[in-house]
């Protein structure tokens, strides 16, 4: 699969569309969405994806919609559980 065709990790759109244009790092944002600041590290590294507590949050301060940030973590998901990623399990 191509980087064109592969959806980007929620987290990675947070750390490079919103938080590197503010300068802003992870603990200091951690603080203003008021969050465990491991959260939003999980997040940012990929390890973690968006909850709808969470989409909630990002989309209040970053005047977004909830459903925004569910659909980026929805779509990435897709990718690893699409019906060609999975093993045909008929014998």
């Amino acid at each position: 699969m191509s980087a064109l065709e592969e959806p980007m990790h929620p987290g990675e759109v947070l750390k490079e569309l919103y938080l590197d244009p503010l300068d802003m790092g992870g603990i200091a944002f951690a603080r203003r969405l008021g969050v465990p600041q491991t959260l939003i590290e999980r997040l940012i590294k990929g390890t973690t994806g968006i909850t709808p507590d969470t989409a909630l949050r990002l989309a209040r301060v970053f005047n977004t919609t909830p459903a925004y940030w569910v659909n980026l973590q929805a779509q990435h998901d897709g990718v690893f559980l699409a019906p060609e990623s999975v093993p045909n399990s008929r014998t």
